[in-house]
């Protein structure tokens, strides 16, 4: 192997059965980009370039862990999220698209507004909470997580990016013993939500390496932490303030059912761009 083209077809053969052909190639080009720097039309014009024997040490070392299940994220430890780039490790989720759609949704709800109080819950990468510092105008915003690894590396995210959140290390269940007489404006929340019964359908590197402490939920209570999140909005939204909530894909109308029984106005179960229940975007009571 000398060329660029050569650990295409290596990552192409290696990689099978693991991931599809598409996925393979477009992994193969965020590799490229990062050791490389090259975007996708460079590469097509450069793929004959000779690789160094450093870098070829380096890309093939990647390989070895893809072919562990270990996610490209996790491997490079930085995702895109929103146009930025967040660091990202073991003890967060990486970030995904469903999530750029539920802040791009708040953020065109509310570009108008000034000086909101936001609250996030399960603060991850620091990718919500962040990204809504970064572009609502003078936002102040809280995100509580129960993991103190999450924190110490959302805190790294915000710093880099430039923002000011308080971040809070606390378990959102205990809210009535943490929070007094905080309101908000907007409470939003992507919780844990995935049942043990849809791991058959996951990929195994999602399975392996991802924190199961974001993900997984009770199959007897799934909707638990949505309910314990909404009861916590009746209290510290301000009227009609806003909940948004990212949401199981195969529990829409029970989470809407949810929502209007605990009081919530103008109830709106919204799809992603795949056509999936995603989004549940509720209003409290003026």
């Amino acid at each position: 192997m000398k060329i660029l083209q050569d650990f295409e077809l290596l990552f192409q053969h290696e990689l099978q059965g693991l991931y599809d052909e598409d996925e393979i190639k477009a992994i193969f080009l965020v590799v490229v980009a990062e050791k490389f720097g090259l975007n996708r039309t460079n590469y097509q014009l450069r793929k004959t370039d000779i690789v160094k024997e450093a870098d070829k040490a380096e890309v093939l070392s990647i390989l070895q862990n893809l072919k562990k299940h270990r996610p490209i994220q996790y491997i490079l430890n930085k995702a895109d999220f929103y146009g930025e780039v967040f660091q990202v490790n073991e003890s967060v989720l990486i970030p995904r698209q469903e999530t750029e759609e539920l802040v791009d949704l708040i953020i065109k709800n509310h570009k108008s507004s000034q000086n909101l109080k936001i609250i996030d819950i399960g603060t991850g990468s620091g990718c919500i909470p962040i990204t809504l510092s970064k572009h609502l105008n003078n936002a102040l915003v809280t995100t509580i997580d129960i993991s103190k690894e999450a924190i110490k590396t959302a805190q790294e995210n915000a710093k880099n990016l430039k923002t000011q959140v308080q971040f809070i290390n606390a378990d959102i269940f205990e809210w009535e013993y943490i929070f007094s007489d905080q309101h908000y404006n907007i409470i939003v929340s992507n919780p844990p939500y995935i049942t043990p019964g849809e791991k058959q359908h996951m990929n195994q590197n999602v399975l392996a390496h991802e924190p199961e402490l974001a993900l997984f939920i009770e199959e007897s209570a799934p909707l638990i932490f949505y309910d314990v999140i909404s009861s916590f909005a009746l209290k510290h939204l301000t009227p009609d303030g806003d909940l948004y909530f990212e949401i199981n894909q195969y529990l829409g109308p029970e989470m809407k059912e949810l929502m209007v029984k605990k009081g919530f106005e103008q109830v709106k179960l919204i799809k992603d761009i795949n056509g999936a229940d995603r989004i549940i975007h509720a209003k409290k009571a003026r």
